[in-house]
């Protein structure tokens, strides 16, 4: 939608319709406010830009990277001791049933505290080791992975603020120039523009007009690669942790056979106490 500004607007601002040497000054000044207000914005998003590539940002990352990844070990951790902790109420919720079960309850006591326990903890040690041996290779292999992506992302956003700053600098040259003839219009006095600041000024004017169109058409160009600079930044980085997951489930996966047939071993153990008086 298109919204038109009052006629006015154009009328202060455009130094090539004065009359008077007061109002070229006065209308050169706005446009040297304007040229610096664009250049400014331009450099922010530049800064914007390159701030996620800085060493403490990148350190963040990682360590954010690392953090996810042992949340989910520390999980995977917990359900292997509660796995261990549900056969262990089992047998006693089973040994509570028998006949005569409380009169035996010391030897049991005994029997878990001596064998079961132990056996279950050692299970479930290894299993954490070896989860966590496969968790560290798969985190190491996702921050290599995620470091270089940034690497790549970095140089080419390098690039493009080596491309972009000197149009900012334009944007700043210009607006001293501007200053300048603005106080050349002040020192020349009142009455009449004379030739050669009004050619000045009308060359000003479109070099003013070319020079801006070109760092807000680049000011908005770069708010969308900021975005997506952001976005693959993200992007990247919940591949990474996916990656970790990935593999994390994957070895819960083959483990867990194994590990259900040592917990049912040691259950079976601790049954056969039951069964002899």
């Amino acid at each position: 939608m298109v919204h038109d500004l009052p006629g006015w607007v154009a009328e202060l601002t455009d130094p090539r319709r004065s009359r008077t040497l007061d109002e070229l000054a006065d209308r050169l000044v706005p446009l040297a406010e304007h040229a610096i207000d664009v250049s400014r914005r331009l450099q922010a998003q530049l800064n914007e830009l390159n701030e996620p590539f800085k060493r403490d940002a990148l350190y963040e990352r990682v360590e954010r990277l690392k953090a996810r990844a042992g949340e989910a070990l520390q999980e995977v951790n917990g359900e292997i001791e509660a796995s261990g902790r549900e056969r262990v109420e089992r047998v006693w919720a089973d040994w509570a049933e028998r006949p005569g079960a409380a009169d035996r309850e010391r030897e049991l006591r005994r029997f878990m505290d001596g064998d079961l326990v132990p056996a279950l903890s050692r299970r479930q040690r290894d299993v954490a080791e070896r989860v966590a041996a496969r968790t560290a290779a798969a985190l190491e292999d996702a921050t290599r992975t995620l470091l270089t992506r940034v690497e790549e992302l970095a140089k080419a956003v390098t690039d493009l603020i080596h491309e972009v700053l000197p149009l900012a600098r334009e944007g700043l040259s210009l607006a001293g120039q501007i200053s300048s003839l603005s106080t050349r219009a002040r020192q020349a006095g009142r009455g009449p523009i004379p030739d050669e600041l009004r050619k000045a000024a009308a060359g000003t004017a479109h070099a003013f007009d070319e020079a801006v169109a070109r760092l807000e058409l680049e000011w908005a160009a770069l708010g969308a690669r900021s975005a997506t600079v952001r976005a693959a930044l993200r992007g990247a980085e919940e591949t990474a942790f996916s990656s970790v997951a990935e593999a994390l489930t994957r070895c819960v996966e083959e483990l867990a056979p194994e590990h259900v047939k040592a917990l049912n071993e040691v259950e079976a153990r601790a049954r056969g106490l039951f069964e002899n008086p």
